[in-house]
């Protein structure tokens, strides 16, 4: 019975969920944690989101069956290693769609979410049967649907977002899943097996030209929106230190990817490298302790 829940948690990629948590993020930027109504409904939007990318994950290990079972890592998924039927998928696949849908249409009850939602979903759906094969544009429908996230959290919690954040936000999902594409292109490079079709739009020149571009990007659009006037007069004028921090984390994942090739797994470096997870603590305790100072102290 446990190994059966294994399977099926594994199924859903629950670990994948930690991407949902950008729902949260309108809450972390302005400040809003004392809002129990932004709170509770940012979490009935995470809860219901988890449901519907946990359905695109199903299609997608149901569509590329056949070519996971020649990964050396993806052959362990459960559709791919036999483990579960691809019947008794479907049929979890419906049941956490009418569930996600039934949260956001009946709980939630926003409706610009539940498009956004509706939205992500059907990007996706065409991303897995299409669109991924387009290189660049595959890229970049990944990095969509972690803005979709972002946008998501603001309908649902009435706050309006940043510029910077939307842009900061496209820029780090872009930078990831570029990671990843890279780690598909040093797989097909050593192996001559072709993870996804995209690849042949790729080769490491290219994509180390871009990860270098969009850290150089990221960098600058950080540094920007500490200093921007709004952010100054909210979070105070030292709230540019926190991006040491940022650095620090940008450097190690490029560490990570460059040097000990781990960047088929964006997700399961953010949840195991030590490094990584420091700098993170660092960067939030930094940048919480700053705002709070200047709102509270004048600082």
């Amino acid at each position: 019975m446990l190994q059966t829940s294994f399977l099926y948690l594994k199924l859903l990629r629950v670990h994948q969920w930690i991407k949902n948590f950008f729902i949260f993020a309108p809450i972390f930027f302005s400040f809003s944690f004392h809002s129990r109504e932004a709170l509770i409904n940012a979490s009935i939007a995470f809860i219901g989101f988890c449901c519907i990318a946990s359905s695109v994950y199903i299609i997608n290990d149901w569509k590329d069956m056949e070519s996971d079972k020649e990964h050396p890592t993806k052959k362990f998924r459960p559709l791919a290693s036999g483990a579960i039927s691809v019947s008794s998928a479907f049929v979890v696949c419906l049941f956490i769609i009418c569930l996600g849908f039934g949260i956001y249409i009946f709980i939630l009850k926003s409706l610009a979410s539940t498009n956004l939602l509706a939205g992500y979903f059907l990007l996706n759906i065409a991303y897995c049967f299409k669109l991924k094969q387009v290189s660049i544009v595959d890229i970049t429908i990944v990095a969509i649907g972690f803005v979709i996230r972002l946008f998501i959290g603001g309908y649902a919690t009435g706050i309006v977002l940043s510029y910077w954040i939307i842009i900061l936000t496209f820029l780090l999902a872009l930078l990831l899943v570029v990671g990843k594409r890279r780690t598909d292109v040093v797989i097909f490079t050593e192996t001559g097996k072709q993870m996804r079709k995209s690849i042949a739009g790729y080769n490491l020149e290219f994509l180390n030209s871009i990860i270098i571009i969009i850290v150089t990007i990221i960098l600058f659009s950080y540094i920007m929106y500490t200093i921007s006037p709004l952010v100054v007069l909210h979070n105070g004028e030292y709230l540019y230190i926190t991006s040491l921090f940022v650095i620090l984390g940008l450097f190690r994942y490029l560490q990570a990817i460059f040097v000990e090739k781990k960047g088929d797994s964006p997700t399961n470096l953010l949840i195991y490298d030590r490094p990584l997870q420091i700098y993170i603590a660092l960067w939030v305790t930094s940048f919480i302790s700053i705002s709070l100072y200047n709102r509270y102290y004048d600082f």
